[in-house]
């Protein structure tokens, strides 16, 4: 098992890496058809000064590129190199979903259902669980980076647990333009950090399959602030002040198209918009029908269905419901 002797010195994955030194492990679990293998490079950066652990991941879904390339950049520009304690990075870590451009593990399983898996069972479980065995007990906070799903544009937000006070804390320190009130997700990598008492922020932004310089920023940005307050971030670096205060949504409701179409949408993600409000438009191919879309209700609009192409009942925009105070 993962751990941190008494002298300092870290043990991960057979190594043991001692303060102040640098490191790429090989994760390796299991091979292609081929007998190739297929590694998840864990990056880990130590300080010589003892302090926490902070462990940031991405790809936990293969197709979702954004998360990938805010952990690049924290890499490609050395945030990861703390003043004290210790910065472990895995930009892809279902590897075999990156390499197919999918969600899901070879196996057609959800790697994020899959938690905190099992020795003997499939292919996802068997990674979580040597995931959660070796790499999971180091951390003493968790920054995990995801996107929406398909073609579904999230603006970039934070995720908690209603209630979950501690994570609200850093949430705001953090600060996404939005933090939303979510659930926990059964067999989730976030429901598995929060039973083993690891502090964890689970950020979304942007689109699968997609790479958006705008959402990159904010997860840069939050990460840093994050680190900054954990006394972690080498003084180089500038503390980036968020633009305006995380805006705390408790409640979001989903508009369904109310027929099937071509849709434009005419607002951007992230908008306040108005009741009856005009944001999008659904035609037909063939330049006979055209309907109007507008907002049901007052709110944020934190995720908008950026497919060309809807049927009647897809979901198309997540707007926030105001709360009685509002």
């Amino acid at each position: 098992m993962a751990k941190i002797t008494s002298d300092n010195v870290l043990e991960i994955l057979g190594e043991k890496i001692r303060p102040g030194k640098s490191a790429t492990i090989n994760f390796n679990m299991a091979k292609l058809y081929t007998t190739t293998s297929v590694e998840v490079p864990v990056i880990i950066e130590r300080s010589k000064k003892p302090g926490p652990v902070v462990l940031l991941t991405a790809g936990i879904h293969g197709d979702e590129i954004n998360g990938v390339e805010i952990v690049r950049q924290i890499i490609s520009k050395g945030i990861n190199k703390p003043q004290k304690g210790t910065i472990i990075c895995i930009p892809v870590v279902n590897i075999f979903g990156f390499l197919n451009l999918r969600r899901e593990f070879p196996d057609g399983r959800d790697l994020n259902r899959m938690f905190p898996g099992t020795k003997h069972g499939s292919l996802a479980g068997r990674f979580a669980y040597q995931f959660v065995k070796n790499i999971l007990p180091l951390a003493n906070f968790c920054l995990d980076f995801h996107t929406g799903g398909a073609s579904r544009f999230n603006a970039p937000q934070i995720r908690v647990k209603k209630g979950d006070e501690q994570s609200l804390k850093y949430a705001k320190i953090f600060s996404a333009p939005f933090t939303i009130h979510s659930k926990t997700i059964t067999k989730s990598y976030r429901e598995t950090c929060a039973k083993k008492g690891i502090p964890v922020l689970l950020f979304e932004g942007g689109k699968s399959l997609d790479s958006n310089r705008d959402i990159a920023k904010h997860g840069v940005e939050g990460a840093i602030r994050i680190l900054s307050f954990l006394e972690m971030l080498d003084p180089k670096f500038d503390y980036p002040d968020a633009a305006t205060e995380t805006i705390i949504i408790e409640n979001t409701n989903w508009m369904r198209a109310k027929y099937s179409g071509l849709l434009h949408i005419k607002i951007p993600c992230g908008k306040h918009v108005e009741k009856g409000e005009y944001i999008g438009t659904i035609t037909d191919p063939y330049g006979k029908f055209r309907h109007k879309i507008k907002a049901n209700h007052t709110g944020y609009v934190i995720n908008i269905n950026e497919s060309p192409i809807v049927y009647q009942g897809d979901a198309i925009f997540h707007i926030s419901v105001p709360t009685k105070n509002e």
